[in-house]
């Protein structure tokens, strides 16, 4: 299988603290793959450096088989990004956000106008072209992002955090559109902090805490090492105790032998989230 990211030892340290610590990982063409971690854990440094945005401190990364320190400028035709935050221009419509990406590649005249046509529709906002791009709902913003990182066509995209900030309908219309990126052949490297979504959109995860890669895997995969199903049960002191077994039928064995007085006592399927906290003995969404 063909790895469109490798990274060897990668270091990045502030001041004393390593950010990112001998992060070693490769990732697939065409694969869609997730960071998951809290923030500070380390993920937007790492696509900083994948995106030569900030130089390593140590190790070595390479985007399509160029160095991101060696040969920035050709990494930089490999990939598009859509950062965490609002990044559009204020003072332009949509189509005029577009075009000024599009001059920034230096891709001509005639080729721009189909270019961003073809993504307008892609993303059903044909007729919002002519809109500012500050009148538009947060929904509609992210989607211009990310159709603005794939005007050069790009193999890999990194979307950074691509839902923070969203409602639950509108992340999920999201969703779907980076399937649809990731069917016709993008390779996607997303960070998130929220589980549902790294379970949703990944092929494999990393899971990253204080700057270290602790988990790598398919989400079933690392939820297989722990326990397909969880017991949960909570006390008279309302202290929640969490147990975990490779199937149903012993997690129903267990809970018979549980005493009476016990507040409560749950039977679900585990997930990414119980895996993170077993790892660090805290949530994903705690800094």
């Amino acid at each position: 299988m063909n790895d469109i990211i490798v990274t060897e030892n990668l270091t990045k340290n502030y001041g004393g603290v390593n950010a990112v610590q001998d992060l070693n990982l490769n990732i697939h063409a065409g694969e869609t793959f997730g960071f998951l971690g809290p923030n500070g854990a380390g993920k937007t440094t790492t696509i900083r450096m994948l995106t030569t945005l900030t130089k390593p401190t140590s190790g070595h990364a390479y985007v399509n088989g160029f160095d991101v320190v060696a040969e920035s400028d050709k990494v930089k035709r490999e990939f598009g990004i859509a950062q965490q935050h609002m990044s559009l221009d204020r003072d332009l419509n949509v189509r005029e956000n577009l075009e000024l990406h599009a001059r920034l590649h230096h891709i001509g005249s005639s080729e721009r106008k189909r270019r961003i046509a073809e993504l307008l529709d892609f993303v059903e906002l044909t007729e919002h072209a002519d809109r500012m791009s500050m009148a538009l709902s947060g929904g509609m913003q992210k989607r211009v992002m990310i159709i603005r990182a794939l005007i050069h066509r790009p193999k890999i995209l990194f979307l950074d955090e691509p839902t923070v900030g969203l409602d639950a309908q509108t992340r999920r219309r999201l969703w779907e559109l980076i399937r649809r990126l990731n069917r016709d052949g993008t390779t996607i490297f997303l960070t998130t902090h929220y589980i549902e979504e790294a379970e949703a959109l990944c092929n494999r995860v990393g899971i990253l805490h204080q700057g270290k890669l602790i988990a790598l895997g398919k989400p079933l995969e690392l939820r297989q090492k722990l326990g397909l199903f969880a017991v949960e049960t909570l006390s008279n002191d309302l202290s929640t105790q969490y147990n975990y077994f490779h199937d149903e039928s012993e997690a129903k064995k267990y809970v018979q032998t549980l005493p009476q007085e016990l507040k409560s006592i749950l039977i679900r399927e585990s997930n990414l989230e119980d895996v993170f906290v077993e790892l660090t003995g805290q949530k994903v969404t705690e800094g």
